[in-house]
């Protein structure tokens, strides 16, 4: 589970973006604070993974918070001017959501965050193609079931809807019978949504033969 500070000075606000945060598969509210000096000892205390984070404080702006905040930050305000997000994305925040909006629109948000998260897991070397592909993730423009060259936007996402509604692993050649694809496709595609940290993969050894590969839906990426 992600863990979720809130931080905003309206109760009310906060109320309603703790419950849009924990309402999506994957992340947990595990506190809200109401002004910069709460969000500081709420971060040390509680040591989330995300922040989301109001510009206008009573007691200081948002962007000074950045630098004291050991977990990753969305900004979730009403500021729009450039010189304010220029600031913010500067000192470090990984998202920017201008006020109003939704329940839709911040879950899309933190869809993302996770999906980036899942690309960047554990303790690993990553290649150039890895970062970009993190980052566009992060960003929204890496979505898993888009089409690669040569690949086919619909098959990418009924293979990824067979993975996500499965109740247990499956293997690409359970997968390809089911949505009548030969088993290569099938493994294609799955490679694509493995690499995009949308599935897992676990390995089956049997009696004798190379081990059998079963895709998980990783929830943290839905």
């Amino acid at each position: 589970m992600i863990g979720v500070l809130v931080v905003d000075d309206d109760y009310r606000v906060a109320r309603l973006h703790a419950r849009y945060a924990g309402g999506v598969d994957g992340f947990e509210v595990v506190g809200t604070a109401h002004t910069a000096r709460e969000a500081v000892e709420l971060d040390q205390r509680l040591c989330p993974d995300l922040v989301l984070l109001d510009q206008y404080l009573p007691d200081r702006l948002g962007t000074s918070v950045l630098p004291e905040l050991r977990a990753d930050v969305i900004m979730l305000t009403a500021a729009a001017d450039a010189e304010q997000i220029r600031q913010a994305l500067g000192g470090g925040a990984v998202g920017y959501l201008i006020k109003p909006f939704d329940a839709q629109e911040l879950t899309g948000r933190l869809r993302s965050y996770a999906r980036f998260r899942a690309q960047l897991g554990g303790d690993r070397t990553l290649d150039q193609e890895q970062v970009d592909r993190a980052l566009r993730a992060l960003y929204g423009t890496d979505r898993t079931a888009r089409a690669r060259r040569g690949r086919s936007s619909p098959t990418a996402g009924l293979i990824a809807d067979a993975v996500r509604h499965a109740d247990r692993p499956v293997t690409a050649s359970e997968l390809a019978a089911q949505l009548g694809l030969s088993r290569p496709t099938a493994q294609r595609y799955l490679a694509d949504l493995s690499g995009d940290g949308a599935v897992r993969v676990e390995l089956r050894y049997g009696a004798a033969g190379r081990p059998e590969h079963l895709y998980r839906w990783n929830v943290q990426a839905t």
